[in-house]
């Protein structure tokens, strides 16, 4: 799906990964699952462009949802993998710490298991070698990817701001689209590992300005952000209010 000049989406809003598209070649931001390799086949072709034309990938973090075709990418096509250094062992699919229970509501659930497994959501392929970034850092890959450490869901989660398409992409940083839930808008994602400080970390990318706030999973929002902060804490501290028994 093309959102934008030089930006585009791969998977839906259960699951999403995302093209930035220049003259000097592509960015991909995360990985959805292994069975989003033909959509992103598709969505490069949709661009005008092939595999070949792919200069690295870059995640958000290590989780299994966002490293699903990374290594076919790396191992088949020589195309260099970027995690950041906190989170390249949960990219190899190493421990990960076990999250506080989630709310859920069965429909959502089932309807992101079956589309997991649809999508290869079994079957993940760890990687097997990255290459390290760090907080502050910028990318030598098309769009200059600027590094911003959003650590909270994971040690090692980022954003990754591209002024070159007016967009931060957020990974888990927090989700318009609750997978277990299926309540809309932004909020504080699922198996977050600290939730408090996933909500703390989002005023780290206040500075960019973007138009585009781009997360994993959920609607693409396209009203600043500001905005989409702004919503998120508020989301965050309306499921912190007592209930009324």
């Amino acid at each position: 799906m093309k959102l934008d000049t030089s930006l585009h989406r791969i998977g839906n809003d259960i699951i999403a990964a995302y093209l930035v598209v220049t003259p000097e070649g592509v960015t991909v931001i995360d990985a959805g699952l292994a069975g989003h390799w033909g959509d992103f086949l598709t969505e490069l072709a949709a661009a005008g462009k092939t595999v070949a034309d792919v200069r690295g990938l870059v995640l958000t973090h290590g989780d299994a949802d966002h490293v699903g075709f990374a290594e076919r990418l790396r191992r088949e096509h020589g195309v260099p993998v970027y995690a950041h250094e906190a989170d390249a062992s949960r990219a190899q699919g190493g421990p990960k710490p076990k999250n506080a229970k989630q709310s859920l509501k069965l429909g959502p659930l089932l309807r992101f298991l079956a589309y997991s497994i649809r999508k290869g959501g079994l079957r993940t392929t760890w990687l097997t070698e990255v290459l390290e970034m760090r907080d502050g850092e910028t990318l030598p890959l098309p769009g200059s990817p600027r590094i911003i450490g959003l650590p909270g869901h994971s040690e090692g989660s980022v954003a990754i701001s591209v002024p070159a398409v007016n967009a931060v992409f957020v990974g888990d940083g927090f989700t318009t689209r609750n997978v277990l839930t299926g309540a809309t808008g932004p909020q504080p994602a699922p198996f977050t590992d600290e939730p408090e400080r996933a909500i703390a970390s989002l005023r780290r990318i206040a500075d960019t300005g973007a138009k585009w706030v781009l997360p994993g999973h959920g609607a693409p929002w396209s009203g600043g952000v500001e905005a989409a902060i702004a919503a998120t804490v508020a989301a965050a501290a309306a499921a912190d209010e007592p209930k009324d028994s």
